[in-house]
């Protein structure tokens, strides 16, 4: 299971993802509201803790934003408000359930489980481009039938790249859904793991499928 916090409050994320990942969970934490959007947007995740008082884009607009998008991904709000107009208006964008801070993590953990039922396996669809194929509701990754181990930015990446296959990808836009707002651009990430990518899906096959757009980014394509 895929959980992404979205808390402004560091030691408070890092105290949740400890936490559930103890528990068996892989988990992602975003440090703003558009960070957050952007990975929401680019990632499968089963569950999203969201904040409500978060900067650059509040937690009540994200959750808007994303049901407005039409994604069913269930929701747990946390927040320090506990007024009841404050769980009405989240929970009217779109929001399956509410958590008042400070809360004890047993509660959130038993919330997280209740909200993961509800919520259901999911079958998403399949991602092809030539014999590569990605399996966004198991994570899994084949090329030419031989299973692809990739790290979780690895992955991320991957399917970034093939939601978009054949459109030409810039740096910027892959930083930006790949890694979000937190992203360092003076670092040169973007193309040491493009090489990792293509030493795990490329190399050893019969055809490249990632190919470099001199000057702009890259491309996945035949």
């Amino acid at each position: 299971m895929l959980i992404l916090i979205v808390e402004d409050e560091r030691k408070i994320a890092s105290f949740i993802r400890k936490g559930l990942e103890a528990e068996g969970y892989t988990v992602d934490a975003a440090y703003d509201g558009e960070q957050g959007l952007a990975l929401a947007e680019a990632n499968d995740y089963d569950l999203i803790l969201l904040d409500i008082m978060l900067p650059k884009l509040d937690g009540v607009t994200l959750c808007r934003e994303l049901r407005e998008e039409g994604k069913e991904i269930p929701i747990l709000m946390l927040t320090a408000k506990d007024a009841v107009a404050d769980r009405v208006q989240g929970l009217d964008s779109g929001a399956d359930d509410y958590l008042t801070k400070p809360f004890a993590f047993d509660e959130l953990l038993a919330r997280v489980r209740a909200l993961l039922r509800r919520g259901g396996p999911k079958t998403l669809p399949k991602l092809q481009m030539a014999d590569l194929v990605l399996d966004p509701s198991t994570r899994e990754v084949q090329r030419a039938g031989q299973l692809i181990q990739l790290t979780n930015l690895e992955y991320r990446l991957l399917h970034y790249l093939m939601q978009n296959t054949g459109r030409v990808l810039s740096r910027t836009l892959i930083e930006e859904h790949v890694w979000g707002s937190s992203f360092d651009s003076f670092t040169n990430a973007v193309d040491v793991y493009i090489s990792k990518l293509r030493k795990k899906i490329d190399w050893g096959f019969d055809k490249e499928l990632i190919y470099t757009v001199r000057e702009i980014g890259y491309v996945l394509k035949e």
